[in-house]
């Protein structure tokens, strides 16, 4: 029995850790394939924009729903209906350029990827031993797959015009029969036969919030820099050209070389220190990101932000302990998420009136966010320590 439940655990671990791979080479395939359909159909800036968004309102009800649904369906139903997305959004892509049947495509295929977020972490999180190294893994495995996004596309692109929207849309296939076999469990039911109700004593945890703005800052620092630096960088005449567009390798490799880092050599077990000297590092480099005027120093500042940023979705995920399950991750990412959509808008916003680097500052307010509240949860964290300790000698 514990052989079995040991294989189990292993067939659930690597199964989160290879969807997880996979999902980092749909999901940083949409901005590609986008610009490709742009070209091939003349599609507006504005259109390309709303596909954009169709993907990112996807990705938002997935991770809201996934955690509701399991009470319902079961995680198994739940996660094969919802992550089929990839597959079926892509392949509408490849099939035709009629933008009503794109945006229902891309939207699924945000739905596929909010969802698959949210079960990795599951798979993962729940069968390992040591979250935070686990959590580190199976986000670089992520960010390998985003690396190579790129490269695939560009020598797919060499074979046919539709062929990286066939291929990408095998890939979620390939995803999808990942989770066929990872385990995942049905409708649990009560010995008395009624159905298992979800657990939402989480919301009233006052860690649980904090972590919840702590990953809000998170998806604001990442997506505003993601979605505006290469625009920055091109306005300011620091990267222009076809230099430009070696932003997305530098973040993508140092990022990964983070994460690898972090999951084989952090010593320290206390995540909130480590997340308070990773916010240090961003708000530094960032600031300097924002000063520099050469292309070289612009990339170097841009790898080290990328190094330092790149453990604080992970740390934070794993950081939420025993509270971690389908509906916790569903909202704690569903609220991170509206962090990576309200920045990236404020930028703009601040950028019409003010200028782009004006604008561009605005990111440095969740910078500071996330070092403010990992100091915080440490001091909450440590001041729970010494209660304990004083329990402890009390009894003695």
């Amino acid at each position: 029995m514990n052989r079995q439940t040991a294989s189990a655990k292993k067939r659930a671990y690597n199964s989160g850790m290879a969807a997880f791979f996979l999902s980092g080479i749909c999901s940083i395939s949409s901005g590609v394939i986008i610009s490709i359909l742009r070209d091939r159909y003349g599609f507006s800036f504005s259109l390309s924009g709303t596909l954009v968004s169709a993907m990112s309102i996807g990705n938002m009800v997935a991770l809201l729903v996934s955690g509701i649904l399991p009470g319902m369906i079961g995680e198994r139903a739940t996660t094969l209906t919802m992550t089929i997305g990839y597959f079926l959004g892509y392949l509408i892509s490849a099939l035709t350029g009629n933008p009503v049947f794109l945006l229902f495509g891309f939207l699924i295929a945000g739905i596929a990827k909010g969802c698959t977020a949210s079960k990795c972490t599951i798979l993962v999180g729940n069968n390992t031993d040591d979250r935070p190294k686990a959590m580190n893994l199976m986000n670089a495995w992520y960010a390998l797959g985003a690396l190579l996004c790129p490269f695939l596309i560009a020598t797919l692109q060499g074979i046919n015009a539709s062929m990286p929207m066939y291929c990408i849309a095998l890939t979620g296939l390939g995803l999808w029969l990942v989770f066929c076999f990872s385990g995942l469990p049905g409708r649990a039911v009560s010995p008395t036969g009624a159905r298992h109700r979800t657990d939402y004593s989480f919301l009233r945890n006052g860690g649980f919030w904090l972590l919840a703005m702590l990953m809000f800052c998170e998806n604001a620092a990442e997506y505003t820099v993601n979605g505006w630096l290469v625009t920055y960088y091109k306005n300011e005449q620091i990267l222009t050209g076809a230099l430009a567009a070696y932003t997305v390798t530098v973040q993508w490799a140092f990022t990964l070389a983070a994460r690898l880092l972090l999951a084989f050599l952090m010593k320290d077990r206390n995540p909130f220190k480590a997340l308070a000297v990773m916010g240090v590092g961003m708000t530094v480099m960032y600031g300097v990101l924002l000063k520099v005027s050469a292309p070289l120093p612009a990339l170097i500042a841009l790898a080290l932000f990328s190094f330092s940023v790149a453990g604080t979705y992970p740390m934070g995920v794993a950081s939420v302990g025993e509270m971690l399950s389908s509906a916790s991750v569903g909202i704690l990412l569903a609220f991170a998420g509206v962090g990576g959509i309200l920045f990236p808008w404020l930028v703009g916003i601040v950028a019409d009136h003010a200028g782009l680097r004006t604008g561009m500052a605005v990111n440095l307010i969740p910078c500071i966010g996330i070092t403010v509240i990992s100091l915080i949860l440490l001091s909450c964290r440590k001041r729970g320590a010494d209660n304990s300790t004083t329990k402890e000698r009390s009894a003695v």
